[in-house]
């Protein structure tokens, strides 16, 4: 398996942390619910990595899959916010680096690799529509009649 960036930093910071690894599917609809169905968690503990500028600079917002970034959660300038749901959970899973591959972490320990902070960033979407993921039907093989 490929060592990435967010793995070295984990190992040097002597964070704890778990790798799963699985076989991505390019043609998914959604990455972060291919990630939750093929690791078998609920979608609530898999969040996003997303790049985003504020105040004209970079900064890095974790948000759940299954939610959006809400943009009024980003008037402070900071290096990392990561969407105060994750607080709820032992641990939660992002992204290692690469497509395939996730780290589960504690939330704790991700706020303080990154030096960033929790916050109310995301807001609450509808689920995207039935396709190839998610659905008992579609991982069962049955029609559902």
């Amino acid at each position: 398996m490929a060592r990435t960036r967010a793995i070295a930093v984990a190992e040097q910071e002597g964070v704890q942390f778990r790798l799963f690894e699985y076989e991505h599917d390019p043609g998914a609809p959604s990455y972060g619910a291919e990630a939750a169905e093929k690791l078998g968690v609920d979608p609530a503990r898999v969040f996003k990595t997303l790049v985003v500028e504020i105040d004209g600079k970079p900064a890095v917002a974790i948000v759940p899959v299954q939610a959006e970034l809400d943009l009024r959660g980003l008037r402070k300038q900071l290096p990392t916010l990561l969407d105060e749901s994750a607080v709820a959970f032992e641990t939660v899973y992002v992204s290692a680096g690469r497509r395939g591959l996730e780290l589960q972490i504690a939330p704790r320990d991700l706020l303080r690799l990154t030096g960033g902070e929790a916050r109310r960033i995301a807001r609450a979407v509808e689920p995207p529509p039935c396709g190839r993921l998610g659905t008992k039907s579609a991982q069962t093989g049955t029609n559902g009649d």
